[in-house]
């Protein structure tokens, strides 16, 4: 049935209730007055940012979280440009999102007009789809597919941008059904087919990971895994998608892998991939896992027929949504297991050995123990905390010592995006407020897009975020030791005082040095935030030195000349 008339702006905001949203992030833009104005009584929230880049990052975050597609609302030119490390980030992490952005009216297109840009062309490469609505009474027709596009197959983002004479010219159009996300299962001869592959298996070894996982897949899964007693392994920064307390969980597959686990990848005789694309930083520069062709027999799971074959030839390549997959091996009849079923045991005990205290800290000489802090966070958050976190090698510290609690505690770019981790915590808190949410970020990734704290206090977010700081950008200096060792070269960072910075905001924050100041800082933090719902900062203060759990900067340099010489 056709609606009354409405505008352009107005149409889109009902299309957005129609398929669901109750939240969108974003920064106000004049392109897309109209828009605001629908959103004033619409019900939906719009979170306000600082930053676009902070805002596609809230919204990746969403839509990791929830599994729906997050929705993001930016200014044309200089906004979509900001925006665009959340679209590459949610590309490569196959979240689904929206990203609007507003346009020049078509009267003054294609007239390098106030901030005009061709999003078709900028976004082309990172995006599953690009569009412009020209036409106010298509508004419905495009939501429904962009959402659509987003969450089926490989999920992903999507881009629309919104002239703003389109927004305000009015239309009598219906609005269109909710959409369907759709995804393909496995046949039930694929799955046979697998159940005969391992039951000739010696060395079998299971790898999770992508997007499109929800509660009831991952415990699938896992019965599929307590079932054929399978070690699980998950792949990288997709360590939540099983309880790593839990007695088959092996470890993660990604940067700084635990060497034993390399090896139990490298040497299995089938490898079942279920969900990740394989990528760099999960096959350790394709070398875990060999390109073109396998060593392993593989069989790779994927949403997206296109992604299967694409890099590795395996062995059996099945189109499958996660849920759908999960839910036939879950009802897969086992095998006998009694080849392998040590594996899992031995696996399990090497994970424990790689989780012990690094010997950097071992001497007690260290004022700070960065892996004592997170033992203190195991010991007083409650196991289902969300850990967010950036890129830098801080991030090594929550990746390798603390184990994340069932899906969905782990909010991290597999992108390698810096900037993530704070826009990241504050949403998934204003999302879960119930959910203890903790932040780990570097000195220089906090910088890029610490402005979101203050967005935390506006929105009563109680993330607690720690940051690192080591007065350097990190994970640069250690390569720059190795290669050019002693030569050091646009690493170094002058900081402020980060815990004032969160006091100036409205948050709590305090400074720590020493081990033992650490855990009473943590339950203030703790405390704060669930009594005030605002946000805390604890700094961390530490020996740039300890650069990572392996080694520290000097030994890495006195290696590198060593070998040079």
């Amino acid at each position: 049935m056709t609606h009354p008339s409405r505008s352009g702006g107005q149409i889109l905001v009902d299309a957005l209730k129609v398929h669901g949203v109750d939240t969108a992030f974003g920064v106000p833009g004049e392109s897309y007055l109209d828009v605001l104005d629908a959103l004033h009584d619409s019900g939906i929230r719009f979170v306000i940012n600082r930053q676009e880049g902070g805002a596609a990052f809230m919204a990746d975050a969403y839509g990791k979280m929830t599994g729906k597609p997050g929705i993001c609302f930016v200014t044309r030119g200089p906004g979509a440009t900001n925006a665009s490390i959340g679209v590459h980030t949610a590309f490569q992490d196959s979240t689904p999102m929206i990203l609007f952005i507003g346009q020049v009216g078509g009267d003054f297109m294609d007239r390098e007009a106030f901030q005009e840009v061709d999003y078709r062309r900028m976004f082309g490469q990172m995006a599953k789809w690009v569009a412009q609505i020209d036409r106010a009474d298509r508004v419905p027709e495009y939501i429904a597919r962009a959402f659509q596009i987003a969450t089926s197959g490989r999920q992903g983002p999507v881009v629309l941008a919104l002239p703003e004479d389109m927004l305000v010219r009015k239309a009598e159009v219906a609005d269109t059904r909710r959409y369907q996300p759709v995804q393909a299962s496995p046949s039930a001869a694929q799955i046979a087919q697998l159940r005969t592959m391992l039951a000739e298996a010696r060395r079998p070894l299971l790898l999770l990971g992508g997007s499109g996982w929800n509660a009831q897949a991952c415990a699938d899964l896992q019965r599929f895994a307590e079932a054929n007693s399978l070690p699980v392994s998950c792949a990288f920064r997709f360590q939540d998608l099983m309880d790593n307390d839990h007695p088959h969980y092996v470890g993660d597959v990604g940067i700084g892998i635990n060497p034993k686990l390399a090896a139990r990848v490298r040497d299995a005789d089938l490898l079942i991939a279920i969900g990740p694309r394989l990528g760099e930083m999960t096959t350790s520069g394709y070398s875990i896992i060999e390109s073109p062709v396998p060593r392993q027999r593989l069989v790779h799971f994927h949403a997206d027929a296109e992604e299967l074959g694409s890099v590795y030839q395996a062995e059996m390549m099945i189109v499958s949504g996660m849920p759908q997959a999960a839910s036939m091996l879950a009802a897969m009849e086992p095998v006998d297991a009694s080849a392998w079923r040590h594996t899992v045991e031995e696996a399990r005990a090497e994970l424990a050995a790689w989780q012990q205290k690094p010997a950097i800290f071992q001497d007690g000489k260290a004022p700070l123990d960065l892996w004592q802090v997170v033992q203190e966070i195991d010991r007083l958050a409650p196991h289902d905390t969300i850990i967010t976190n950036g890129a830098g090698n801080y991030a090594t510290w929550a990746h390798r010592f603390h184990r994340y609690g069932a899906m969905r505690t782990q909010l991290a770019p597999t992108s390698g995006a810096m900037g993530y981790s704070v826009p990241s915590g504050v949403a998934a808190k204003i999302i879960d407020p119930q959910r203890t949410v903790i932040t780990f970020a570097g000195d220089g990734e906090y910088m890029m897009n610490g402005q979101e704290l203050a967005t935390a206090v506006q929105y009563k977010a109680g993330v607690i975020i720690i940051v690192f700081n080591n007065q350097m950008f990190g994970t640069i200096r250690m390569h720059q030791e190795r290669e050019y060792p002693g030569r050091v070269s646009g690493t170094t960072l002058a900081n402020p005082d980060f815990a004032q910075l969160a006091q100036a905001c409205g948050a709590h924050g305090e400074v720590v040095e020493k081990t033992a100041d650490f855990a009473p800082a943590l339950e203030r933090a703790l405390k704060h935030t669930r009594e005030q719902s605002l946000p805390a900062l604890i700094e961390l203060r530490y020996d740039g030195n300890l650069i990572t759990p392996g080694a520290t900067l000097e030994t890495i340099r006195k290696n590198a000349e060593a070998q040079k010489h």
